[in-house]
């Protein structure tokens, strides 16, 4: 039985202030640059005001990355081209500044925090503030077993809440929340097909490095028999995610939630951050209202979660890689916009 309470968080979380977006969007009809001139910028920048109280808005000064690494055993039915128990690569090619979201963190001079929940390693491997959250070594093969015990979903979601709230203490005004995972989009998927309710097919994609048709067939069939174990506990999403989630999955659902709680918007990055938003939105229907959605990544859970969520990306390059890689591509977009909104000038009525 677990001790946490996720009803707490109906009465938690409130929506970004409507006052201040209605005082926002008074400003901006009185901007030099036509109402509507800017398109979706205007909306970005109406919502960032809400989202921190402030007229006009500040400027994002600390934007953070947040990375939940972690490996599944479902990988070891062959649904990723990576091999089962890998994920670590992933992580130590983020730490070395030698991914795409690393790369680009660096030339946005972004902070990357990489977070190891569940990966499958000896933890002496990887800096101890890395390793320092770990729930277990990877997590369980969703298809025959739970990914976790109930208290080990529960150690995950609070670690993940735990970080939101470090993150909020030190000033952290926006996080972009991603994933660094083996199997990762197999879990994901299961999610969205249970809290969708969809059948497998719909909502498998190929994974972030495509995967051939053979191996798109095995994850369908993971999907499949997850699903069949998801059903019956749709009603707890804690016990959800230890079922058919996974510790990586359960630290990113609990800091999305936590930092609605602390008024942290949060920029999601690809399938597997908008599933944890999707189960973040059946625990608490406000929360979604604190995060945006970065880029289409072509995953079709991804697509049915946002949908679902009613969120629409910000971009739509093709971009299939994860680890924070859509999220900083969407970010100085929502820079932009928030400079916009405070650096234009107003009109002066006429007399």
């Amino acid at each position: 039985m677990s001790s946490l309470n996720l009803d707490d968080f109906t009465d938690l979380i409130e929506r970004p202030d409507g006052g201040t977006r209605r005082d926002a969007e008074e400003r901006r009809a009185r901007l030099a640059v036509p109402p509507g001139a800017l398109g979706r910028l205007d909306e970005l920048g109406e919502w960032l005001g809400a989202a921190q109280g402030a007229v006009p808005v500040r400027p994002i000064a600390r934007p953070r990355v947040i990375l939940f690494a972690g490996d599944h055993g479902v990988a070891g039915l062959g649904v990723s081209k990576r091999a089962a128990g890998t994920a670590a690569a992933l992580v130590r090619e983020a730490v070395e500044g030698a991914s795409t979201g690393a790369v680009l963190a660096r030339r946005l001079g972004v902070g990357v925090r990489i977070v190891d929940m569940s990966l499958d390693c000896d933890p002496a491997e990887l800096p101890a503030d890395v390793v320092s959250h770990r729930v277990r070594r990877g997590s369980g093969r969703i298809d025959t077993e739970d990914a976790l015990t109930l208290e080990e979903a529960e150690a995950a979601f609070r670690a993940g809440m735990a970080i939101a709230d470090e993150e909020a203490d030190s000033g952290t005004d926006l996080a972009v929340l991603g994933d660094l995972s083996v199997g990762g989009t197999t879990a994901a998927a299961t999610l969205v097909a249970a809290l969708c309710g969809t059948d497998a097919s719909v909502v498998t994609g190929r994974g972030g490095d495509p995967v051939d048709d053979l191996a798109w067939m095995r994850k369908c069939a993971a999907v499949r028999d997850a699903l069949r174990r998801a059903r019956p506990v749709l009603g707890d999403q804690l016990q959800l995610l230890a079922t058919v989630g996974g510790a990586d999955l359960a630290a990113a659902t609990g800091f999305l939630l936590q930092s609605a709680v602390r008024r942290t918007p949060v920029i999601l990055d690809g399938v597997v951050s908008a599933a944890c938003a999707l189960v973040g939105q059946r625990v608490a229907f406000r929360a979604p209202d604190w995060w945006l959605a970065a880029h289409t990544s072509g995953e079709p859970a991804q697509a049915k979660a946002l949908d679902r969520m009613a969120m629409e990306p910000l971009l739509d390059q093709g971009v299939q890689v994860g680890g924070g890689t859509g999220g900083l591509l969407a970010l100085p977009l929502v820079q932009a916009a928030a400079a916009l909104a405070a650096e234009l000038p107003e009109v002066e009525a006429p007399l």
